[in-house]
Protein backbone atom coordinates (compact mmCIF):
# COMPACT_ATOMS: atom_id res chain seq x y z
CA UNK A 1 0.00 0.00 0.00
CA UNK A 2 1.00 3.62 -0.45
CA UNK A 3 2.22 4.84 2.93
CA UNK A 4 0.35 8.03 3.97
CA UNK A 5 3.34 10.13 4.99
CA UNK A 6 2.59 13.78 5.66
CA UNK A 7 5.93 14.81 4.18
CA UNK A 8 8.15 11.77 3.67
CA UNK A 9 9.25 8.76 5.69
CA UNK A 10 12.42 10.32 7.08
CA UNK A 11 10.96 13.59 8.36
CA UNK A 12 7.70 12.06 9.59
CA UNK A 13 9.60 9.35 11.46
CA UNK A 14 12.07 11.78 13.01
CA UNK A 15 9.76 14.58 14.14
CA UNK A 16 6.24 13.11 14.42
CA UNK A 17 6.49 9.38 15.08
CA UNK A 18 9.72 8.87 17.04
CA UNK A 19 9.41 11.33 20.00
CA UNK A 20 7.49 9.00 22.37
CA UNK A 21 9.82 6.09 21.60
CA UNK A 22 12.97 8.20 22.07
CA UNK A 23 11.76 9.66 25.38
CA UNK A 24 10.66 6.25 26.62
CA UNK A 25 14.11 4.83 25.83
CA UNK A 26 15.72 7.69 27.79
CA UNK A 27 13.36 7.05 30.71
CA UNK A 28 14.26 3.34 30.85
CA UNK A 29 17.99 3.52 30.18
CA UNK A 30 19.01 6.85 31.76
CA UNK A 31 17.40 6.69 35.21
CA UNK A 32 20.48 8.06 36.98
CA UNK A 33 20.73 10.99 34.60
CA UNK A 34 17.03 11.78 35.09
CA UNK A 35 17.41 11.77 38.87
CA UNK A 36 20.29 14.24 38.53
CA UNK A 37 18.23 16.48 36.24
CA UNK A 38 15.29 16.42 38.62
CA UNK A 39 17.41 17.12 41.70
CA UNK A 40 19.80 19.79 40.39
CA UNK A 41 18.55 21.18 37.06
CA UNK A 42 14.82 21.69 37.53
CA UNK A 43 15.01 25.21 36.05
CA UNK A 44 16.49 23.91 32.80
CA UNK A 45 14.02 21.05 32.51
CA UNK A 46 11.21 23.56 33.05
CA UNK A 47 12.72 25.92 30.46
CA UNK A 48 13.25 23.23 27.82
CA UNK A 49 10.16 21.07 28.22
CA UNK A 50 7.51 23.48 29.49
CA UNK A 51 8.54 26.71 27.76
CA UNK A 52 10.44 25.70 24.61
CA UNK A 53 8.13 22.80 23.74
CA UNK A 54 4.78 22.95 25.54
CA UNK A 55 4.17 26.69 25.42
CA UNK A 56 5.95 27.05 22.06
CA UNK A 57 3.73 24.53 20.28
CA UNK A 58 0.69 26.67 21.13
CA UNK A 59 2.06 29.46 18.92
CA UNK A 60 2.64 27.09 15.99
CA UNK A 61 -1.11 27.45 15.36
CA UNK A 62 -0.40 31.01 14.17
CA UNK A 63 1.26 29.59 11.06
CA UNK A 64 -1.98 27.89 10.02
CA UNK A 65 -4.29 30.76 10.92
CA UNK A 66 -3.46 34.36 11.77
CA UNK A 67 -0.19 34.58 9.80
CA UNK A 68 -1.65 33.03 6.63
CA UNK A 69 -3.70 35.70 4.77
CA UNK A 70 -5.85 33.21 2.85
CA UNK A 71 -6.59 31.09 5.93
CA UNK A 72 -7.34 34.19 7.99
CA UNK A 73 -9.84 35.48 5.41
CA UNK A 74 -11.56 32.10 5.22
CA UNK A 75 -12.10 31.96 9.00
CA UNK A 76 -11.94 35.67 9.83
CA UNK A 77 -15.01 35.79 12.08
CA UNK A 78 -13.93 32.70 14.03
CA UNK A 79 -10.32 33.85 14.43
CA UNK A 80 -11.36 37.27 15.71
CA UNK A 81 -14.21 36.12 17.95
CA UNK A 82 -12.65 33.05 19.59
CA UNK A 83 -9.86 34.80 21.57
CA UNK A 84 -12.40 37.34 22.83
CA UNK A 85 -14.78 34.55 23.85
CA UNK A 86 -11.92 32.69 25.57
CA UNK A 87 -11.03 35.82 27.54
CA UNK A 88 -14.57 36.40 28.81
CA UNK A 89 -15.03 32.71 29.65
CA UNK A 90 -11.74 32.94 31.56
CA UNK A 91 -12.92 36.00 33.49
CA UNK A 92 -16.18 34.29 34.45
CA UNK A 93 -14.40 31.10 35.52
CA UNK A 94 -11.81 33.02 37.54
CA UNK A 95 -14.53 35.01 39.28
CA UNK A 96 -15.99 31.67 40.37
CA UNK A 97 -12.65 30.86 41.90
CA UNK A 98 -9.05 30.19 40.89
CA UNK A 99 -9.57 26.45 41.33
CA UNK A 100 -12.68 26.45 39.13
CA UNK A 101 -10.64 28.21 36.45
CA UNK A 102 -7.72 25.76 36.47
CA UNK A 103 -9.86 22.64 36.90
CA UNK A 104 -11.93 23.60 33.85
CA UNK A 105 -8.81 24.34 31.82
CA UNK A 106 -7.27 21.01 32.88
CA UNK A 107 -10.23 19.03 31.54
CA UNK A 108 -10.20 21.04 28.30
CA UNK A 109 -6.45 20.40 27.97
CA UNK A 110 -6.85 16.64 28.46
CA UNK A 111 -9.57 16.56 25.81
CA UNK A 112 -7.32 18.53 23.45
CA UNK A 113 -4.36 16.18 24.01
CA UNK A 114 -6.54 13.13 23.36
CA UNK A 115 -8.07 14.63 20.23
CA UNK A 116 -4.65 15.45 18.81
CA UNK A 117 -3.71 11.77 18.87
CA UNK A 118 -7.03 10.91 17.26
CA UNK A 119 -6.35 13.55 14.60
CA UNK A 120 -2.92 12.14 13.77
CA UNK A 121 -4.40 8.66 13.53
CA UNK A 122 -7.10 9.83 11.13
CA UNK A 123 -4.55 11.77 9.07
CA UNK A 124 -2.43 8.64 8.70
CA UNK A 125 -5.54 6.60 7.81
CA UNK A 126 -6.52 8.73 4.83
CA UNK A 127 -5.45 6.22 2.15
CA UNK A 128 -7.06 3.21 3.80
CA UNK A 129 -10.28 1.63 2.55
CA UNK A 130 -12.79 2.64 5.20
CA UNK A 131 -15.29 0.26 6.74
CA UNK A 132 -17.58 1.03 9.67
CA UNK A 133 -16.04 -1.73 11.75
CA UNK A 134 -12.48 -0.69 10.89
CA UNK A 135 -13.08 2.97 11.74
CA UNK A 136 -14.87 1.99 14.95
CA UNK A 137 -11.98 -0.25 16.09
CA UNK A 138 -9.39 2.41 15.24
CA UNK A 139 -11.33 5.02 17.22
CA UNK A 140 -11.91 2.63 20.11
CA UNK A 141 -8.19 1.82 20.24
CA UNK A 142 -6.91 5.40 20.26
CA UNK A 143 -9.49 6.49 22.85
CA UNK A 144 -8.69 3.44 24.98
CA UNK A 145 -4.95 4.15 24.74
CA UNK A 146 -5.52 7.66 26.10
CA UNK A 147 -8.68 7.18 28.15
CA UNK A 148 -7.59 4.33 30.41
CA UNK A 149 -4.47 6.14 31.74
CA UNK A 150 -6.63 9.16 32.57
CA UNK A 151 -9.20 6.90 34.25
CA UNK A 152 -6.35 5.36 36.24
CA UNK A 153 -5.30 8.87 37.27
CA UNK A 154 -8.84 9.64 38.44
CA UNK A 155 -9.29 6.35 40.31
CA UNK A 156 -5.87 5.46 41.71
CA UNK A 157 -3.75 6.61 44.66
CA UNK A 158 -2.30 10.10 44.48
CA UNK A 159 -0.12 10.75 41.43
CA UNK A 160 3.14 12.66 41.98
CA UNK A 161 2.43 14.99 39.07
CA UNK A 162 -0.27 17.42 38.00
CA UNK A 163 -1.55 18.93 34.80
CA UNK A 164 -1.87 22.45 36.20
CA UNK A 165 -2.48 22.27 39.94
CA UNK A 166 -3.00 19.87 42.84
CA UNK A 167 -6.42 18.18 43.10
CA UNK A 168 -7.45 19.45 39.67
CA UNK A 169 -9.40 16.31 38.70
CA UNK A 170 -12.41 14.68 40.29
CA UNK A 171 -11.18 11.48 41.93
CA UNK A 172 -13.07 8.34 42.84
CA UNK A 173 -11.05 5.44 44.24
CA UNK A 174 -12.57 2.10 43.30
CA UNK A 175 -10.11 -0.77 42.89
CA UNK A 176 -12.70 -3.24 41.59
CA UNK A 177 -13.87 -0.90 38.82
CA UNK A 178 -10.28 -0.04 37.97
CA UNK A 179 -9.47 -3.75 37.62
CA UNK A 180 -12.31 -4.12 35.13
CA UNK A 181 -11.06 -1.09 33.21
CA UNK A 182 -7.54 -2.57 33.10
CA UNK A 183 -8.77 -5.88 31.69
CA UNK A 184 -10.82 -4.05 29.05
CA UNK A 185 -7.80 -1.90 28.20
CA UNK A 186 -5.56 -4.87 27.45
CA UNK A 187 -8.36 -6.77 25.68
CA UNK A 188 -9.07 -3.84 23.33
CA UNK A 189 -5.39 -3.29 22.57
CA UNK A 190 -5.01 -7.04 22.04
CA UNK A 191 -7.93 -7.08 19.59
CA UNK A 192 -6.30 -4.23 17.68
CA UNK A 193 -2.97 -6.07 17.43
CA UNK A 194 -4.74 -9.27 16.35
CA UNK A 195 -6.74 -7.40 13.72
CA UNK A 196 -3.63 -5.72 12.30
CA UNK A 197 -1.84 -9.08 12.13
CA UNK A 198 -4.74 -10.82 10.38
CA UNK A 199 -5.14 -7.93 7.95
CA UNK A 200 -1.45 -8.07 7.08
CA UNK A 201 -1.48 -11.81 6.40
CA UNK A 202 -4.61 -11.47 4.24
CA UNK A 203 -3.64 -8.38 2.24
CA UNK A 204 0.11 -7.98 2.87
CA UNK A 205 -0.62 -4.33 3.70
CA UNK A 206 0.63 -2.54 6.80
CA UNK A 207 0.08 1.15 7.52
CA UNK A 208 3.41 2.05 9.12
CA UNK A 209 2.77 5.63 10.35
CA UNK A 210 -0.76 4.96 11.63
CA UNK A 211 0.35 1.96 13.65
CA UNK A 212 3.38 3.84 15.00
CA UNK A 213 1.13 6.71 16.11
CA UNK A 214 -1.20 4.32 17.93
CA UNK A 215 1.70 2.39 19.49
CA UNK A 216 3.56 5.54 20.52
CA UNK A 217 0.39 6.99 22.03
CA UNK A 218 -0.34 3.84 24.02
CA UNK A 219 3.22 3.61 25.32
CA UNK A 220 3.67 7.28 26.24
CA UNK A 221 0.30 7.57 28.03
CA UNK A 222 0.60 4.24 29.85
CA UNK A 223 4.17 4.64 31.03
CA UNK A 224 3.86 8.39 31.64
CA UNK A 225 0.74 8.12 33.81
CA UNK A 226 0.20 4.53 34.96
CA UNK A 227 3.55 2.73 35.14
CA UNK A 228 5.73 5.56 36.42
CA UNK A 229 4.63 7.95 39.14
CA UNK A 230 7.22 10.65 38.54
CA UNK A 231 6.76 14.31 37.65
CA UNK A 232 9.71 14.60 35.26
CA UNK A 233 8.86 11.37 33.44
CA UNK A 234 5.25 12.48 33.01
CA UNK A 235 6.38 15.91 31.81
CA UNK A 236 8.81 14.48 29.26
CA UNK A 237 6.46 11.85 27.82
CA UNK A 238 3.41 14.10 27.87
CA UNK A 239 4.95 17.28 26.50
CA UNK A 240 7.46 15.92 23.98
CA UNK A 241 5.01 13.41 22.51
CA UNK A 242 2.45 16.17 22.07
CA UNK A 243 4.42 19.33 21.32
CA UNK A 244 7.17 18.21 18.92
CA UNK A 245 4.81 16.36 16.52
CA UNK A 246 2.43 19.33 16.47
CA UNK A 247 5.14 21.85 15.64
CA UNK A 248 6.48 19.48 12.99
CA UNK A 249 3.01 18.97 11.50
CA UNK A 250 2.52 22.72 11.13
CA UNK A 251 5.87 23.16 9.44
CA UNK A 252 5.71 20.12 7.16
CA UNK A 253 2.07 20.48 6.12
CA UNK A 254 1.40 24.21 6.29
CA UNK A 255 4.76 25.81 5.53
CA UNK A 256 6.82 23.32 3.55
CA UNK A 257 3.83 22.27 1.44
CA UNK A 258 2.43 25.79 1.05
CA UNK A 259 1.12 26.18 -2.50
CA UNK A 260 -0.44 29.62 -2.20
CA UNK A 261 2.42 31.24 -4.11
CA UNK A 262 2.28 34.29 -1.83
CA UNK A 263 5.44 36.19 -0.97
CA UNK A 264 5.61 36.68 2.76
CA UNK A 265 6.63 35.10 6.05
CA UNK A 266 5.33 31.62 5.14
CA UNK A 267 7.17 31.74 1.81
CA UNK A 268 10.40 32.83 3.55
CA UNK A 269 10.16 30.08 6.15
CA UNK A 270 10.03 27.45 3.41
CA UNK A 271 13.82 27.48 3.16
CA UNK A 272 16.69 25.74 4.93
CA UNK A 273 17.24 28.74 7.22
CA UNK A 274 13.50 29.14 7.62
CA UNK A 275 13.27 26.06 9.82
CA UNK A 276 15.48 27.74 12.41
CA UNK A 277 13.62 31.04 12.09
CA UNK A 278 10.34 29.17 12.63
CA UNK A 279 11.71 27.52 15.78
CA UNK A 280 13.19 30.82 17.01
CA UNK A 281 9.86 32.65 16.59
CA UNK A 282 8.04 30.00 18.59
CA UNK A 283 10.66 30.03 21.35
CA UNK A 284 10.69 33.84 21.64
CA UNK A 285 6.90 34.01 21.82
CA UNK A 286 6.77 31.18 24.35
CA UNK A 287 9.46 32.65 26.59
CA UNK A 288 7.84 36.10 26.46
CA UNK A 289 4.49 34.69 27.54
CA UNK A 290 5.96 32.52 30.28
CA UNK A 291 8.07 35.40 31.58
CA UNK A 292 4.89 37.45 32.01
CA UNK A 293 3.25 34.53 33.81
CA UNK A 294 6.23 34.33 36.15
CA UNK A 295 6.53 37.97 37.12
CA UNK A 296 2.79 38.63 37.30
CA UNK A 297 1.36 35.37 38.62
CA UNK A 298 3.65 32.47 39.59
CA UNK A 299 6.87 34.08 40.90
CA UNK A 300 8.59 30.68 40.88
CA UNK A 301 11.35 30.85 38.24
CA UNK A 302 11.52 34.65 37.86
CA UNK A 303 10.36 37.48 40.08
CA UNK A 304 10.45 41.26 40.19
CA UNK A 305 10.54 43.64 43.12
CA UNK A 306 7.00 44.71 43.81
CA UNK A 307 5.47 41.92 41.74
CA UNK A 308 3.00 41.31 44.57
CA UNK A 309 1.10 44.34 43.31
CA UNK A 310 -0.10 42.26 40.38
CA UNK A 311 -2.03 39.94 42.69
CA UNK A 312 -4.99 42.29 42.89
CA UNK A 313 -5.26 42.15 39.09
CA UNK A 314 -5.14 38.36 38.68
CA UNK A 315 -8.85 38.30 37.82
CA UNK A 316 -7.88 40.05 34.55
CA UNK A 317 -4.24 39.06 34.09
CA UNK A 318 -4.78 35.30 34.32
CA UNK A 319 -7.64 35.22 31.75
CA UNK A 320 -5.60 37.48 29.42
CA UNK A 321 -2.43 35.40 29.70
CA UNK A 322 -4.29 32.14 29.15
CA UNK A 323 -5.96 33.37 25.93
CA UNK A 324 -3.27 31.93 23.55
CA UNK A 325 -3.43 28.53 25.25
CA UNK A 326 -7.23 28.44 25.60
CA UNK A 327 -7.69 29.61 22.01
CA UNK A 328 -5.27 26.94 20.78
CA UNK A 329 -7.26 24.22 22.57
CA UNK A 330 -10.56 25.30 21.02
CA UNK A 331 -9.29 26.46 17.63
CA UNK A 332 -7.68 23.10 16.97
CA UNK A 333 -11.15 21.61 16.82
CA UNK A 334 -11.92 23.71 13.73
CA UNK A 335 -8.76 24.25 11.68
CA UNK A 336 -7.99 20.60 10.88
CA UNK A 337 -11.43 19.70 9.59
CA UNK A 338 -11.50 19.10 5.86
CA UNK A 339 -14.44 19.44 3.54
CA UNK A 340 -15.91 16.14 2.48
CA UNK A 341 -15.77 15.37 -1.20
CA UNK A 342 -19.17 15.68 -2.92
Amino acid sequence: MKQPWIDKAKTDSLFILSPPFVILAIVFFCQGWLHTLEAHYSFYTWLFFVVFIDVAHVYATLFKTYLVPKAFQERKKLLIALPVICFFIGVILFMLGSKVFWVTLAYVAVFHFIRQQYGFMRLYSRYETKTRLGVFLDNLTIYTATGYPMLYWFMSPQRNFTWFMKDEFFTYKNDALLDVARYLYFIILGIYVLRIGLTYFKTMQFNIPKNLIITGTALSWYFGIVYFNNDLVFTMLNIVSHGIPYMALIYLKEIKQDKSGSIGLIHYLNTYKGVFVYAAILIVLAFSEEYLWEIMVWNEQFTLTGSGAFENWHFLLVPILVVPQFTHYLLDGFIWKTKKAP
